[in-house]
């Protein structure tokens, strides 16, 4: 076959591949490693642009996106948004994969899990690729240099060469330095091993690396679930930078406000496109729908009174007869020209605690507390703290200031050193941390989980049918393995399990990680309808916004309240980070 002809026909393979996409779960995406690279070019125009048609992904036989458009443009930043379990993230695997047509000489660089614990220092971890990235893409530029006409070239090739001075060896490691400081990791610990941090700071390293490479194409799944609030404005700050494309997919509004030029909505199956950050997307689709539901009612207003005009006048007289048949004719007319389709709202779930009952103060104090790990710094000294029914607070500070270390104060998963905490005696206690999913038998359904969970309620599985489905685990999920539910999902069920037990205090540990932004929202709903108390760690500063009417900063040893605003404290924390960036 001569080149021409195989050209022709990798175009024709390429081209039904875009059809449809099929993508196994089963299948590790990115595991060894997430840099995609290069690969031939001779198949695909040079273009720094993706844009795709008949754009279908199927998973275990069920489509999750079907004929629509995948369009990333060089230079803007896509937040890719919908409902828990619509596909985004699939979505996300399939294109990381390359399982559509795109542009070989648009590298991918998709984070997806935390790198490996090795005795590999951190620093090291995040440049470990940088050899072989300079010589996948000298070879791209040899490619590309032997392909003819400079004039299409040249600006590739400029970009090209700006990517291997970037990569420079000498200045690699300083820069590679100045991103993991910005991810929270000091001097010392970006020489310590991965080996000696956990799953969430080996995260941050993936994700320093990701950043470092700086690739054509980055993809990011929710990469706020493993930071603090002072890590994440500063993640806001660099991506606001990212002059590539870059594909994120994130719960918190705020985060997507700041960084995302574009917005990408997965909705019944088809792409919707929109310009600007996350508040402008939901001014213009009200502005839309708004729209949409006017020539709807018109249309529909229009075809109603002229079928009643048929059915009054269809077999009058000749001439009432023939009108009618006209009025048949436009109707036929409007069908075939495409009517105005209904505004569908997403379906949204709630969230309900249950009654808690009340119990007298003091609920829970801590009476000259201090605490520290063996063999390390002392943590918290002098602290005197009170929590009751109507309490509303949220927890910030770094990572390691010991936000989680208080909450297992709280529960007494861990004793004082000095002092005591005093909990009534009839306190019960409900604490979500972003673990609990972990402990669940995964091979069970929720029905089958919670009858496990409370056996005394197995005879009578409405009222688990019920309680579960206060949580938006409803119909056939009931019944499907865990395993085969979304995050989001398992979320839910945790939370279910956890709110059955009517704790009057509630500790939530980072529990907007895999929820939607929709189902953020109910949450917040749930949280300020609940009659008991709630502490919050989160690192999302809207939901901090809804539902806390008091901040304490763990900081210094000591927990100090905070007067002005979340936001405002986000302001501090910017102004601190603009001094490095």
């Amino acid at each position: 076959m001569s080149k021409k002809n195989q050209k022709n026909q990798n175009k024709k393979n390429l081209s039904a591949k875009a059809k449809e996409v099929n993508y196994n779960e089963e299948k590790e995406v990115g595991r060894a490693t997430p840099w995609s690279g290069f690969g031939n070019l001779d198949s695909l125009p040079l273009s720094r642009d993706i844009k795709i048609g008949k754009f279908e992904v199927n998973l275990n036989g069920v489509e999750l996106v079907k004929d629509t458009t995948l369009e990333l443009n060089y230079g803007r930043r896509y937040g890719l948004i919908g409902l828990n379990g619509c596909g985004k993230s699939t979505m996300m695997k399939v294109i990381a994969e390359r399982q559509v047509p795109i542009p070989k000489q648009v590298d991918i660089y998709y984070l997806d899990r935390e790198v490996e614990p090795t005795e590999q220092s951190a620093i090291d971890a995040v440049i470990s690729d940088l050899a072989a990235e300079v010589a996948r893409i000298e070879a791209v530029i040899d490619e590309i240099t032997e392909m003819g006409d400079p004039d299409e070239v040249d600006e590739q090739l400029a970009e090209l060469y700006e990517r291997i001075d970037a990569l420079d060896p000498e200045a690699a490691k300083a820069r590679a330095g100045k991103i993991l400081k910005g991810l929270g990791f000091t001097a010392e610990m970006q020489n310590n091993p991965t080996n000696s941090f956990s799953g969430g700071w080996r995260m941050r390293i993936a994700l320093a690396r990701a950043l470092f490479v700086t690739p054509s194409l980055l993809l990011l799944d929710e990469p706020t679930n493993h930071l603090d609030l002072e890590t994440c404005v500063w993640l806001e700050e660099y991506l606001k930078r990212y002059t590539k494309i870059l594909l994120l997919i994130s719960h918190s509004q705020d985060f997507m406000n700041g960084v995302c030029t574009n917005i990408m909505h997965l909705q019944n199956q088809k792409l919707k496109y929109y310009s600007g950050n996350y508040d402008q997307y939901v001014m213009t689709r009200a502005e839309l729908e708004e729209h949409q539901m006017k020539n709807y009612a018109r249309e529909q207003g229009e075809i109603a009174h002229m079928k009643e005009y048929i059915a009054k006048y269809g077999h009058g007289s000749a001439k009432l007869a023939r009108q009618a048949k006209s009025r048949e004719k436009q109707i036929a007319k409007l069908q075939e020209g495409g009517l105005t389709e209904k505004v569908v709202k997403d379906r949204i779930f709630t969230f309900h605690f249950l009654p808690c009952g009340n119990i007298p103060p003091p609920v829970l104090m801590f009476n000259n507390v201090a605490f520290g790990y063996p063999g390390k710094k002392t943590l918290y000294k002098n602290l005197d703290l009170g929590v009751d029914l109507d309490s509303r607070i949220a927890l910030v500070g770094p990572n390691g200031a010991g936000k989680s270390t208080l909450l297992k104060l709280i529960v007494g998963e861990l004793q004082p050193t000095e002092g005591m905490v005093r909990a009534h005696q009839h306190l019960r206690i409900g604490r979500y941390h972003q673990h609990l999913q972990e402990s669940l038998d995964v091979s069970l359904s929720p029905l089958e989980f919670m009858k496990q969970e409370f056996p005394d309620l197995a005879p009578t599985p409405e009222i688990i049918r019920q309680q579960i489905g206060r949580f938006g685990i409803t119909g056939k999920a009931q019944t499907t393995p865990i395993k085969y539910l979304s995050d989001g999902q398992k979320s839910r069920v945790v939370f279910s399990w956890i709110t059955y037990k009517a704790p009057h205090i509630l500790l939530l540990d980072e529990p907007t990680n895999h929820l939607d932004i929709e189902t953020i929202d109910a949450l917040a709903e749930a949280i300020n309808d609940f009659e008991g108390g709630v502490i919050l760690v989160s690192h999302d500063f809207r939901l901090i916004n809804q539902v806390a009417e008091e901040i304490w900063e763990c900081k210094g040893g000591q927990v100090k309240k905070y007067s002005d605003g979340i936001f405002a404290y986000k302001e501090n924390l910017l102004k601190e980070i603009l001094k490095d960036l």
